[in-house]
């Protein structure tokens, strides 16, 4: 656990946002101006809860702000450490200010949140992998038990969109996705093949598995661009002036990381599953860089793509063109 940070519990329902009142969400933006405005003549903090994934370039990202490594002015930074599925669910009550979120989840939440520019995870012609017991075609996938992370993961979209059908799953724990395939089950159900994301792409080998397909490199083969699988969130009903703050911070925290990179990474190793150094700074390497510090026209272009892409297929109710904060 961080410090200051509390473990987040899992939303049993999806609560949509719309059904709140637009009053509602006006009473609580007027909240936050005044407590914004009184900051300049109290020492009372704006608190801000961030939520993120309990994994290496997460913390490598947040260690600036976690740690008091940065001014954070009137703002305090309460972090939560769930996984990426949970705040994908937790996103669509809307109590966290900022919360990292894959963008196949962003595709349902768009009245409410809008994308930072920084703290991105693309995949740059690797991504979410397909790990099995023994080599068959990507093609038999759609005959198997595919163990996934969640079903509002960009993995599975990816995945979806790789195969061009829907195929049957089963949903596990990212970080007990490997240990069930290996089993060949979980929880009694049938497990064929794995999608496995974060630091099990650099570890699913050394359970002797095999890697079937990599979904960044089919997208990258596909469409000539990187595969955006999460980024951060912020509320649209912060408002201009705070949205503005917190974006600056975050990015400021990724650019202390990227600045001191031995002390992020030795922070970040706490959360380094089975990884020693020389992975865990592979795997940072590979999921904190320039994307990071900025989508760019490539990777905003990569985020419609991948929404469209989506949407055509039938996994994405509605055409979404992404909004990013500006400045």
């Amino acid at each position: 656990m961080w410090p200051g940070c509390s473990q987040g519990v899992p939303a049993t329902a999806l609560t949509p946002l719309s059904d709140e009142p637009s009053s509602a969400h006006g009473e609580r933006a007027r909240n936050l101006l005044a407590r914004f405005e009184e900051t300049s003549v109290s020492t009372t903090k704006i608190s801000i809860r961030v939520g993120h994934s309990p994994d290496p370039d997460d913390a490598f990202m947040f260690h600036a702000l976690a740690n008091g490594k940065i001014d954070t002015g009137p703002y305090e930074f309460h972090h939560e450490l769930v996984d990426i599925e949970t705040l994908n669910r937790r996103a669509f009550a809307g109590d966290l200010e900022l919360t990292a979120v894959s963008l196949h989840a962003y595709a349902h939440l768009t009245d409410h949140y809008m994308l930072c520019p920084c703290g991105a995870s693309m995949g740059d012609g690797y991504g979410p992998m397909v790990i099995a017991q023994h080599a068959f075609c990507t093609s038999d996938l759609r005959r198997m038990t595919i163990a996934v992370p969640g079903t509002l993961t960009t993995a599975y979209l990816a995945l979806r969109l790789c195969l061009g059908t829907d195929f049957k799953y089963v949903i596990v724990p990212f970080d007990e996705i490997i240990a069930a395939v290996v089993a060949g089950e979980f929880e009694g159900q049938k497990i064929d093949a794995g999608l496995i994301i974060h630091e099990g792409q650099l570890t699913y080998a050394d359970r002797g598995l095999t890697l079937i397909v990599d979904t960044g490199k089919w997208w990258q083969d596909t469409t000539g661009l990187p595969l955006p699988l999460g980024a951060n969130a912020i509320r649209k009903d912060l408002g201009p002036q705070v949205i503005a703050d917190v974006n600056r911070l975050l990015k400021q925290s990724i650019e202390y990381g990227l600045a001191h990179r031995a002390e992020a990474l030795e922070y970040a190793l706490r959360y380094g599953r089975d990884l020693d150094r020389s992975k865990a700074d592979r795997f940072v390497g590979m999921y904190v860089n320039d994307w990071t510090l900025d989508f760019g026209p490539r990777g905003r272009d990569a985020v419609r793509t991948l929404l469209a892409r989506g949407h055509a297929a039938g996994v994405i109710p509605k055409l979404i063109v992404p909004e990013f904060v500006e400045g």
